[in-house]
């Protein structure tokens, strides 16, 4: 894609093509399914090498009654980022087929620990087979891997808490992005004890940065009018957030290609901002 600031953050699937089998990659299947079946679907056909990572399991705080989803803890992280051989020496590859939502999380999930090489596949699942490219039905998560240490360090300024956005409210520096749909925004629906907004974010639904019916991105021009007619500009502290972390992960992906450089996540969002009766709402 043209006019990307960090067009390193993504990959092509010529580049993935390219580099298969070469050990300095990793790459990750972060298909995901409501009900549990992801796994499966990664078995009926991955790309070759591919491990299944289920973000929703393992790379979140499992706390029990916790209404909130949370990053989980670095050990955790740690723990899967062994398991599939991710490390500081490798360059790792996280697909899906839901227009990177859920390869935004997982992404988002190793940034927020210090892991710098990670990229996300520019179409997906979808792109890689429609382009007839190889597809692997063994269990590549039953093939050791060469070990690739890995030590989590933070989370970072990537990782944001309630109180660190309560904090920020009103600052001049500061742009809170939100990237729910507009009905969420406003208040019309929702799933939270309250409805509406934090005071003062923007509506940057994350479901208008691809092109229409592809898993593709649109391109770097297009994305930047579409954040600049949402008033968002450089030089300020972007902080995205939604209900689970995902889409609010996929908005901060697509900032950083762009090129802003000081992006977090609001760990827990709308589903714990929305739930307390103590933090101000705004419809």
């Amino acid at each position: 894609m043209s006019g990307l600031p960090r067009p390193e953050l993504l990959a092509t699937t010529e580049w993935l093509a390219e580099h298969l089998g070469r050990q300095g990659v990793r790459i990750i299947d972060a298909r995901w399914r409501p009900d549990q079946s992801g796994e499966k679907v990664y078995l009926a056909g991955h790309i070759p090498g591919a491990r299944y990572i289920n973000w929703r399991e393992d790379l979140v705080d499992d706390q029990e009654g916790a209404e909130a989803i949370r990053l989980a803890s670095p050990d955790r992280i740690a723990e899967v980022a062994a398991r599939a051989g991710i490390g500081e020496s490798k360059t790792v590859v996280i697909y899906d087929d839901t227009q990177g939502l859920y390869a935004a999380r997982v992404w988002w999930s190793l940034r927020a620990y210090g892991l710098e090489q990670v990229r996300i596949l520019d179409g997906g699942f979808p792109a890689w087979v429609a382009e007839g490219r190889p597809v692997a039905r063994s269990l590549s998560n039953g093939i050791e891997l060469p070990s690739a240490p890995f030590t989590p360090r933070g989370p970072n300024r990537m990782h944001l808490t309630t109180s660190d956005v309560r904090g920020m409210l009103g600052a001049p520096n500061v742009a809170l992005l939100d990237a729910r749909a507009p009905a969420e925004y406003r208040g019309f629906e929702g799933n939270t004890r309250r409805l509406g907004h934090i005071p003062g974010a923007i509506n940057v639904p994350v479901g208008t940065m691809h092109r229409a019916g592809s898993q593709h991105l649109r391109s770097g021009d297009d994305l930047r009018s579409r954040l600049h007619g949402a008033n968002v500009s450089r030089g300020r502290r972007m902080v995205a957030y939604d209900g689970s972390g995902v889409a609010a992960a996929k908005l901060a992906f697509v900032l950083m290609l762009l090129g802003h450089e000081d992006v977090a996540v609001y760990d827990g969002g709308w589903a714990e901002w929305g739930n307390r009766l103590d933090l101000p709402v705004d419809l």
